[in-house]
């Protein structure tokens, strides 16, 4: 790094990325910063410049000591171990240490006493929620959102015969023919553990999941004009039940809340509708496949006049961006729901949803909020009601 770049970092104060430290002496403090730099996208620590922007100035003693302490505590006190770069910048008033910290590919990282820390702002914070602890875990691919346990759902809330019908199609065998008792079927096809159901056994195969996972529903509501309305709405609907009946119900109600175009058709058609269907189905599946089931929030589902909004609790996975899912990549946060969604809903596939609701309906936006901890989809209407 040149001098002229350190004095615009300078001038520019701390932030998410730059941490200024007149000097440092206590193992802790640093593996703290390291450990939040390490769970966000990284940075650097300008160690010899006070937090008011005055370069302190380094000796070359300093020097030793500092990369002793740098280096025993990325290897020591950072769980797991981290593999920072240092860079020393001299300056008129005296040398500065430049500490690299890379984006860790193996969140949450730890310190010492197990305290996760993360950055808030130009600070850092520890992490004491457990849905974030959570959500951390899945980033890493540790633990998923739909294998966790649903709450005390047991074989006893099974839908027999909905299950019973699956297991035919999909094995070509009877379900009593089998073997091994229900629960071990079950527990083989990943969707219980210790007579438990996971979240993914309790939405795809019992009746009511939502007895016990009360917030995993889907909240529709039809506004007049372009805005939300305190308590003015055509249409509203909480749709609750195992996913394919929440599918089922959820495209019932955004067809029957959209208009219909004739296209040449004769008086007595119905008209098609002005969004396609494909591509409805490909952006309601996806919403209910992909959520974030650590997030406790319903999906949500508003039409307005100009526009369809899709809000899915949490936003895209680890570095996964909206050119990315444009463009055909994907990541996958649910993997036992993604394994059963072709065979029980619309669903063709990783990364072929979103490409083909946009080959049938390009006016389509998505926003990743990260920051709100959702992902919204926006279908702009082509016809006004």
């Amino acid at each position: 790094m040149e001098p002229t770049e350190l004095i615009k970092i300078i001038g520019r104060e701390e932030d998410g990325r730059n941490q200024f430290k007149a000097n440092i002496n206590n193992e802790n403090a640093l593996a703290a910063e390291m450990v939040a730099f390490s769970n966000a996208s990284g940075g650097r620590i300008f160690i010899g410049i006070t937090n008011d922007g005055n370069i302190a100035g380094l000796t070359r003693a300093d020097l030793g000591r500092l990369n002793t302490l740098v280096s025993n505590t990325a290897s020591q006190s950072v769980r797991p171990p981290i593999n920072p770069q240092t860079e020393n910048v001299e300056m008129p008033d005296g040398l500065v240490m430049v500490v690299t910290i890379h984006p860790g590919i193996s969140k949450p990282y730890m310190d010492n006493s197990g305290a996760i820390w993360v950055k808030s702002g130009a600070d850092k914070r520890k992490v004491t929620s457990r849905e974030e602890i959570q959500r951390m875990f899945q980033s890493s691919g540790l633990i998923h959102g739909d294998q966790i346990p649903a709450n005390g759902l047991t074989v006893a809330d099974l839908d027999l015969d909905y299950f019973r019908e699956f297991f035919r199609k999909q094995y070509e065998e009877e379900l009593e023919a089998q073997e091994l008792p229900l629960p071990t079927i079950l527990e083989n096809m990943n969707l219980m553990n210790n007579g438990i159901l996971n979240v993914a056994g309790a939405l795809l195969f019992t009746k009511t999941p939502q007895l016990r996972l009360p917030v995993f529903i889907v909240k529709c509501v039809s506004y007049p004009g372009n805005n939300i309305h305190s308590s003015e709405y055509r249409d509203s609907e909480d749709i609750a039940g195992s996913l394919k009946d929440v599918f089922t119900r959820v495209m019932s109600f955004i067809t029957r809340n959209i208009g219909r175009l004739q296209n040449g058709r004769n008086v007595n058609s119905l008209g098609e509708l002005e969004i396609p269907k494909v591509t409805l189905e490909e952006l309601v599946v996806n919403a209910l496949i992909h959520r974030d089931y650590f997030v406790s929030a319903p999906i949500r589902i508003f039409l307005f006049d100009d526009r369809i909004e899709i809000i899915s609790p949490g936003h895209l996975p680890n570095n996964l961006t909206v050119e990315n899912i444009k463009s055909g990549n994907s990541n996958i946060r649910n993997p036992i729901l993604t394994s059963f969604a072709t065979k029980i809903l619309p669903y063709r596939g990783l990364g072929n949803g979103i490409r083909r609701a946009l080959k049938e309906y390009p006016n389509i936006d998505f926003e990743d909020e990260r920051n709100a901890n959702l992902f919204k989809v926006t279908i702009h209407r082509s016809i006004n009601k």
